[in-house]
């Protein structure tokens, strides 16, 4: 029987390669989208090599189906579009398909979504029931990235966060104005930020329990949406909700959904969302320090941490003896590893050149030259770099 099986997994499999491109799943998300057509029609074009917590890793991205009774305007899975090739999975072919592919050394994980049909806890389920096959049939003890289904309960999410090692809630957007846009059929707070404050509050109630991580994703540009809307929202999850990251996905136009003829949004935007996103998470800043513009947009043409240094540092350089931790992380080129560098390497001794600098790993003259000081006099831009 898993012999006859198995060819016709496969075939969907590939069948399906292209329906989740648009959905990340590890930490490097630009670099996980197809950059050429679909052609070979292998199962190595259905295989995404994608950054994980642990490492780098080679995933099989699938859903259980690509049908769904949702009418978001983006989504090319949208009920009653007829380009999208229906295809469904049960839970066994989807285990089986994993561990074929995991036991020849093609996969190291796997990041499973779906449509919904039935009902969002209907289709829960078989995301479920999938993990726990692999888990406990198959004993697979990989990496899984598991979709949550809007407004699912509480037991299931639960045991989602047992199976995976990372979960993800589509917000999608910002605001329910900003989601009444996008899917107008789904709720903002109940069935989705809901979903985020369930996560952390079963975190805390099981403090001793190893359970996934919580991701989520917007989808920006196609209805107005601000950076300050978006990075407001993604503070408040870092803060207050254990959320691990966000990811930003600009908007890309599909036939034959309401939204066909909108522009892409930029690139370019999308990059600078991920750079302001991790100074709230990793660098301690607050999203008051963001340089918005009027609209509530961050200019393009400089990355957000070097338009504020331009604004505040210009004219008043950092001390690199004497400034704080949080101050030398305001500073272009250095990070959290090259700050804490920094502050060791004051307590033995000072830091007179450019190379000292260097031989602790900070290796950005361009960024950061224009914003410190090695002594109380001359800017390091004033001095000669090499």
């Amino acid at each position: 029987m898993l012999v006859q099986s198995l060819p016709d997994t496969m075939t969907k499999l590939v069948q399906m390669s292209d329906a989740t491109q648009f959905e990340p799943a590890g930490d490097q998300p630009q670099q996980e989208r197809r950059h050429a057509a679909y052609q070979s029609r292998s199962l190595d074009e259905c295989i995404t090599h994608v950054s994980t917590p642990t490492g780098k890793r080679k995933i099989l991205k699938a859903m259980v189906t690509t049908a769904c009774q949702m009418n978001c305007h983006y989504c090319p899975f949208r009920a009653g579009r007829s380009k999208m090739k229906r295809l469904t999975f049960t839970p066994d072919e989807l285990a089986s398909g994993l561990n074929t592919l995991q036991q020849a050394g093609k996969v190291e994980g796997m990041f499973l979504s779906s449509g919904i049909i039935k009902g969002s806890v209907t289709t829960q389920d078989k995301i479920i029931d999938t993990a726990d096959i692999v888990r406990n049939r198959y004993h697979y003890q990989g990496y899984l990235h598991l979709k949550v289904m809007p407004g699912i309960e509480y037991d299931q999410l639960y045991r989602l966060m047992q199976l995976a090692d990372r979960v993800s809630v589509n917000l999608e957007g910002p605001t329910q104005k900003r989601l009444d846009a996008l899917a107008p059929k789904k709720d903002f707070q109940r069935e989705l930020l809901g979903m985020l404050q369930l996560a952390e509050q079963i975190r805390q109630t099981h403090p001793y329990e190893k359970l996934a991580g919580t991701v989520t994703q917007f989808v920006v540009g196609a209805v107005g949406d601000t950076d300050q809307e978006l990075l407001s929202l993604s503070n408040t999850l870092y803060r207050k909700y254990g959320l691990t990251r966000a990811y930003y996905s600009g908007f890309s136009p599909v036939i034959q959904t309401p939204f066909e003829n909108l522009l892409a949004t930029d690139p370019l935007r999308e990059h600078r969302l991920y750079q302001a996103s991790f100074l709230l998470r990793d660098y301690g800043w607050n999203v008051e320090d963001l340089p918005f513009l009027t609209d509530g947009n961050m200019e393009l043409a400089l990355d957000p941490k070097r338009a504020w240094a331009e604004q505040y540092l210009r004219e008043a350089p950092l001390e690199i003896m004497t400034a704080r931790r949080d101050q030398l992380l305001r500073i272009p080129g250095i990070g959290p590893v090259g700050a804490d560098a920094i502050l060791k390497a004051r307590r033995r001794g000072k830091l007179t050149s450019f190379t000292d600098l260097q031989k602790l790993g900070i290796h950005a003259p361009e960024q950061a030259s224009p914003y410190i000081l090695l002594d109380s006099h001359t800017p390091i831009a004033q001095m000669k770099l090499f």
